[in-house]
């Protein structure tokens, strides 16, 4: 059997909500979409979870690490998807982002300019959608003329899926998933260690189907505490990179460097404004402002 290009991993919500559940199978149904070029594990003993893998033909792997409050840790999950991944690439998805062929399409190009050391982001698009997708001829299609007409493309701050070299990420603090924080650091983490950091957003459409955050008691996901400890972890909100440290950009398959003087100037002061802690004077915080403010007009 020919071993396939990519291993890509999730580690779902319960499946015991209605609305949820639909959101899930049409992202998981999306994934295998793609083909044998590409394998699917989920993580986790969440309900449902397993005989949602069994309905789908999905590799499950049930034990996976949490933290005091039972929420799973994203260094096992990547761990245990490391361990039985037969892809020399892996990805990370949250499981409600839905992708197209492009999204394959992408990763051969990106692996064929790039054997190691990169990193593979990009921003999604949010949409409504509320009944199962129809995986028929013509799906993706439809999808992308839904999308282009009522979807709304994200902020460069949330980043869903993640593409890297298997033996990436070995060495991960223990963030808690679906909280704050951990994303952002993963752009840190490769910046650091000078890797190239690819936004993928020009040729791959991630739709993320939109939900409520009802699993966070309706408060914003900075304020949860897990997110605050993920930040603490991170090594602070310097660290909370984003889609604008990205060093190159993926466009019509082709790969290039990436660099606006403007945005980069920007955020140098913001993070740096942030470097020791939230700006308390006036002044600091009027620039810190000044430079959110900017940023937020630019994306």
């Amino acid at each position: 059997m020919t071993s396939p290009l990519l291993t890509l991993f999730s580690a779902p919500k319960p499946f015991d909500r209605e609305h949820i559940a639909l959101i899930q199978r049409n992202a998981i149904r999306s994934w295998l979409a793609l083909g044998p070029a590409v394998e699917v594990l989920l993580l986790g003993d969440e309900p449902g979870l397993a005989e949602t893998a069994a309905e789908l033909g999905v590799r499950h792997l049930p034990e996976v690490a949490r933290n005091e409050q039972g929420t799973p840790l994203i260094s096992s999950i990547f761990a245990r998807a490391r361990e039985a991944a037969r892809a020399p690439y892996l990805a990370y998805f949250n499981a409600d982002i839905i992708v197209l062929p492009d999204f394959l399409q992408a990763v051969q190009a990106v692996t064929a300019a790039v054997a190691d050391r990169f990193l593979m982001v990009g921003r999604r698009w949010d949409v409504d959608i509320t009944t199962p997708l129809a995986f028929g001829q013509g799906w993706a299609d439809r999808l992308r003329e839904e999308v282009s007409r009522r979807g709304r493309l994200h902020s460069p701050f949330g980043i869903d899926y993640f593409v890297f070299p298997k033996a990436a990420y070995a060495d991960m603090p223990p963030f808690a998933v679906g909280r704050a924080g951990w994303d952002n650091w993963m752009i840190y983490h490769a910046r650091a260690r000078r890797w190239k950091v690819i936004d993928a957003t020009p040729d791959v459409l991630a739709v993320h189907q939109n939900h409520d955050y009802a699993h966070l008691a309706g408060r914003r996901v900075y304020d949860v505490e897990e997110s605050q400890v993920n930040v603490r972890l991170a090594g602070g909100r310097s660290r909370m990179f984003s889609l604008w440290e990205a060093t190159h950009r993926l466009e019509n398959g082709r790969l290039r460097r990436y660099f606006r003087p403007h945005i980069a100037l920007l955020r140098r002061v913001e993070l740096g404004l942030q470097r020791r802690g939230y700006p308390r004077s006036r002044v600091a915080l009027a620039l810190l402002n000044f430079a959110r403010n900017r940023l937020k007009a630019l994306q």
